[in-house]
């Protein structure tokens, strides 16, 4: 398994982290954990959840995921794995967390109630990574960097990390915590994946001059470039078919990632990774991975036989061939999720 460093950081990690926000929901807990013990015998040493957690997010089950990993990580040596775990972002912007009476914020208040409340969750004394999992743009940075900063000298949390940023939000946050002189973030936790390039236009350039590496989220698209929703498929238990049936908000997120745009797409790549001896689930992990802004890829599951065509990806490394295949499907069908 490669590893890679988290930012400008100490931290060094595999280049394949674990999701788990489908643990306690989508996977139950006997599940989830049979899917950690087989992800950290594989070499995956970075586990990412989210106090939101699991999806889709609700006030019955929050928190849920971290518990599950919190357990999990009873039966490892604690300085063996590397956690990252995310605060709710503000609850008045595109999304109302289920936590705190879905009155969250990045302010003092909720930072340090959240970071303790994971560290419970976890049973643990320290989080390695720490992350905003949604930025408000409304609201000064200050006082989140401080408290944050807070945090990492007290050893709760080792290093920082923002979730769902713009590049504007991302320079805005590194400016700020120079002036301040606190820690910075890291690492960003944005969506990234062959159906989904929008971050090679600017962010891309933020991460290599700033020094910031993505964890991509959803390389996998879902599992749109698995092809399970191409031909009109919509599976039973499938994370999309559900939330097209739930409507509202979850809906329209189904709506992006399953379209024609995005279902033609995959059965391109699908073939470039058939005429390569790949299946499509290993293209998109290997290609999500091999870039020079990105430390490490998360990926999710929901049973174990979803784990090998990942686990392939580990130390695989595309040829040219298939990178300028793939580029050639991207040109012709720029912006499949828009």
């Amino acid at each position: 398994m490669q590893h890679r460093r988290l930012g400008t950081s100490a931290i060094v990690v595999s280049a394949i982290c674990m999701g788990t926000m489908t643990f306690g929901s989508q996977a139950d807990e006997a599940t989830a954990l049979r899917v950690l013990d087989r992800s950290f015998d594989a070499g995956i040493d970075f586990y990412d959840t989210a106090e939101t957690y699991p999806v889709p997010p609700d006030v019955k089950w929050a928190g849920r995921t971290e518990d599950i990993v919190g357990k999990w990580l009873k039966t490892k040596p604690r300085d063996a794995i590397i956690v990252a775990t995310k605060v709710s972002g503000p609850s008045h912007t595109w999304f109302k967390s289920p936590k705190r009476s879905g009155m969250t914020a990045l302010d003092r208040r909720n930072i340090l109630t959240a970071v303790d409340e994971s560290l419970t969750r976890l049973g643990t004394d320290y989080i390695d990574l720490y992350q905003t999992h949604w930025p408000d743009h409304d609201t000064a940075y200050d006082e989140t960097l401080d408290v944050l900063d807070e945090l990492v000298r007290a050893g709760k949390v080792r290093i920082t990390g923002c979730s769902n940023e713009t590049a504007w939000g991302l320079m805005k946050s590194l400016a700020t915590a120079e002036r301040l002189g606190t820690a910075r973030y890291q690492t960003i936790q944005n969506n990234f994946s062959l159906n989904h390039r929008r971050f090679e236009d600017e962010l891309a350039q933020v991460c290599r001059k700033e020094g910031v590496s993505l964890i991509p989220y959803s390389p996998i698209a879902g599992g749109v470039l698995a092809t399970k929703y191409s031909n009109g498929a919509r599976p039973a238990k499938a994370r999309f078919s559900h939330y097209l049936e739930l409507g509202g908000r979850q809906a329209a997120m189904a709506q992006r990632f399953v379209n024609d745009r995005s279902i033609t797409a995959a059965e391109r790549f699908a073939a470039v990774a058939a005429d390569h001896g790949l299946d499509p689930v290993t293209l998109a992990v290997a290609w999500s991975k091999q870039h020079d802004f990105v430390a490490s890829t998360i990926v999710g599951v929901s049973t174990e036989a979803q784990l090998d065509p990942i686990f392939a990806a580990a130390d695989l490394i595309l040829p040219d061939s298939a990178l300028d295949a793939i580029n050639a499907v991207s040109r012709e069908i720029p912006y499949p999720m828009g």
